[in-house]
């Protein structure tokens, strides 16, 4: 792993092997390792993993303000010219997969492929959103005062993540190690400035975007399910697959099925592109 300096902060940022660019961006409390088991199975990618703002080695500033989706995109795609990586394709799991979708409004044309895994393009209601706001405030307040193992502890038991009580007991265990070596104040700002209330409401603005899409949700994943399937009707060239027996962490209850999924899309993308040249 390494450091990189970018607008004004240092990102923890791992490159592993050679080919075309991919890009992996992990989710909220997570960190590059959940990336980890796919590095090999992808191994004919130039794959590129990033500490997202707040999270694992990379920096956690004070101010919550620097923690903005349009800052974190800036970051991305000065991490990405620092690496001389035109034209990529990227990953997004969760706030990755919303992160994932900035990323694509802004630098459409630099982006061969887009596969979002357990995302949403935010809050569309005004009320909901000011709603999600003040509860992601409580809960920035509650990891700051009450410790980040209280935090992990009530942010693990979701029943968003209800479906991770059959994962192996280790590989639960591993997770929950992972999202506790974050640093709590990183994780506070990132609700704080990254969550689904803060950022703009998105779908409007996706039939702009003509890149292919690769559409991941857990059947068991109601919500992210729907959100799946109505992402499909405003990408112009998307595709969805609903992965059986997984809840919102697909790529961590079912790997196998999520990485062939995922390699298959990707080489297609990589074949058009061919074509088109």
């Amino acid at each position: 792993m390494s450091r990189m300096a970018v607008n004004g902060i240092e990102l923890n940022v791992e490159v592993t092997g050679e080919g075309p660019a991919l890009l992996l961006l992990h989710g909220f409390t997570g960190d590059v390792s959940i990336w980890e088991p796919f590095v090999p199975r992808w191994s004919t990618f130039r794959i590129i993993r990033v500490d997202i703002i707040g999270h694992g080695g990379s920096d956690s500033p004070a101010d919550a303000s620097r923690y903005s989706m349009e800052d974190a995109v800036a970051d991305l795609l000065g991490v990405l010219d620092q690496l001389g990586v035109e034209d990529f394709g990227v990953i997004g799991y969760s706030m990755g997969g919303r992160l994932a979708l900035h990323l694509a409004l802004a630098a459409p044309a630099r982006i061969w492929g887009l596969v979002l895994e357990g995302a949403s393009p935010g809050i569309e209601d005004e009320a909901e959103r000011r709603k999600r706001v003040e509860s992601d405030a409580e809960l920035a307040q509650s990891i700051m005062t009450r410790g980040i193992e209280s935090f992990v502890t009530r942010w693990q038991g979701q029943p968003l993540f209800a479906s991770q009580v059959r994962l192996p007991a280790e590989v639960f265990e591993r997770q929950r190690q992972q999202r506790l070596a974050n640093n709590p104040l990183g994780l506070a700002n990132s609700l704080r400035g990254m969550g689904a209330g803060s950022q703009e409401y998105l779908l409007p603005r996706l039939r702009t975007l003509r890149l292919p899409a690769l559409l991941l949700a857990g059947a068991m994943d109601k919500a992210y399910s729907e959100w799946a399937r109505r992402l499909e009707d405003e990408l112009r060239d998307a595709v969805v697959e609903i992965i059986p027996g997984a809840g919102h962490a697909a790529h961590l209850e079912q790997p196998e099925y999520f990485s062939r999924e995922v390699l298959g899309f990707l080489q297609r993308c990589l074949s058009r592109q061919r074509r088109k040249a």
